[in-house]
């Protein structure tokens, strides 16, 4: 069974915004990746946590076991002023989980098709 790690926002922490679409957007992409017998491994930035905490967070993360893959969600990438922390977050993957295929979502429910996508791409190079 291939490991998977999910790296986006706790919608939850975001001011004001409202969680419930991305929170159930979540959740369809957790029903999705285990029926397709993928052993996801949610890991939610806390917003307020963007001073540090949530990098040494992702490194200890990344530390307990190898993945199969990463995904970076779309918050990370599209969101305003969040450059660096996408940077930050595809460096760490690199440099501790090299051998994973990195994915990229548009939403957190097709993350598993994205996830898809990448394994096969890794499979094939």
């Amino acid at each position: 069974m291939p490991d998977i790690l999910v790296i986006g926002f706790d919608p939850h922490t975001i001011p004001g915004f409202d969680p419930a679409p991305v929170a159930a957007a979540i959740e369809q992409g957790s029903r999705a990746f285990a029926e397709l017998g993928l052993a996801e491994d949610l890991f939610l930035i806390d917003f307020d946590e963007l001073d540090g905490r949530a990098q040494t967070k992702l490194v200890e993360r990344l530390r307990v076991r190898q993945y199969d893959c990463v995904v970076v969600g779309g918050g990370i990438r599209k969101g305003p002023g969040l450059l660096e922390l996408f940077q930050v977050v595809v460096n760490f993957v690199h440099w501790h989980q090299p051998q994973a295929a990195l994915a990229f979502n548009d939403s957190p429910g097709d993350s598993p098709d994205w996830v898809l996508k990448a394994l096969e791409q890794r499979r094939n190079r």
